[in-house]
């Protein structure tokens, strides 16, 4: 429980602007620097909300810096949900998206969430891999490889 706080209390700190990484683990340059050493290189960005807000003002912003600023080797949003609907249907949500595809973020949908809100064929359109993810979400969640974060 302690770990997730921390995690929590330094996602807080990035999106607030003043954040070191090496801040929120530990006070020890040897217990920080071991510490990155095992974290994982690949996050998952697990974006399941339907509020435009959430979208923009948190979501976008720490997947796109996550990958732009390289901190994690590899970055992927998956589009679950009701995000599948809203990014549809949202021309500046596109965009952004978009963007981050350009500065290569992995951007996945899952195909079962798409098919139910109907909206499959647009994400596709989108440049979006359109596929079923309760599989590889579940490996990824059973690996020590990769980090899920979950807006």
């Amino acid at each position: 429980m302690a770990d997730t706080s921390v995690k929590i209390i330094c996602l807080l700190a990035v999106l607030s602007g003043g954040f070191m990484l090496s801040s929120c683990a530990n006070n020890s340059a040897d217990t920080q620097t071991q510490r990155l050493s095992q974290d994982p290189e690949n996050l998952a960005v697990l974006w399941t909300s339907g509020d435009p807000a959430i979208a923009h003002k948190v979501c976008f912003m720490y997947t796109h810096n996550a990958q732009k600023q390289g901190w994690f080797s590899r970055v992927q949003l998956i589009v679950w949900g009701p995000s599948s609907k809203l990014l549809s249907e949202d021309t500046a949500l596109q965009a952004a998206v978009k963007a981050m595809m350009a500065d290569g973020v992995e951007v996945k949908a899952c195909k079962a969430c798409a098919d139910s809100y109907g909206v499959s064929d647009d994400l596709a359109a989108l440049g979006i891999e359109v596929k079923y993810m309760g599989r590889p979400l579940t490996r990824m969640l059973k690996s020590d490889e990769w980090e899920a974060l979950t807006f």
